[in-house]
């Protein structure tokens, strides 16, 4: 019961990606083929207000859901790591016409195909976590 408030925010958010139509699949298509600044916009939104939010965890004026400062770890090095998790990343986005984030919202709004994303993405978190060792990181 204390944690209801995480669950109301979420809530909240996933109304607002639905409103602003993100979750559309017809706005992500429009943004990989450079046909609107829609998704751009909100993109880019997000991350100017994710690097503000970065700042307060970094000083410590925000805390995690049990009352401990956060440590954000140490930046590794890594050209080719990064642009190959990006490319895999983007093609998982382009084939699925969603990003991780408004799968549950889909699903909420009864597009019944996104099961197939959400149980796809799971068994893909499941098994980097069993391979993680074996992987460059």
């Amino acid at each position: 019961m204390k944690n209801i408030k995480f669950l109301i925010l979420g809530i909240i958010f996933g109304i607002i990606l639905s409103k602003a139509e993100v979750i559309s699949w017809y706005r992500i298509y429009e943004m990989f083929k450079f046909q609107s600044f829609h998704m751009y916009g909100i993109i880019g939104s997000a991350v100017v207000v994710g690097m503000i939010i970065f700042t307060f965890f970094r000083n410590g004026k925000i805390k995690n859901f049990q009352g401990e400062k956060i440590v954000v770890a140490p930046k590794k090095k890594g050209f080719y790591r990064n642009m190959l998790g990006g490319i895999i990343f983007g093609f998982g986005w382009a084939l699925a016409g969603a990003c991780p984030g408004p799968m549950f919202i889909l699903l909420g709004r009864g597009v019944l195909a996104i099961v197939v994303v959400i149980v796809g993405s799971i068994l893909g978190a499941f098994l980097y976590h069993a391979f993680k060792n074996k992987l460059p990181h």
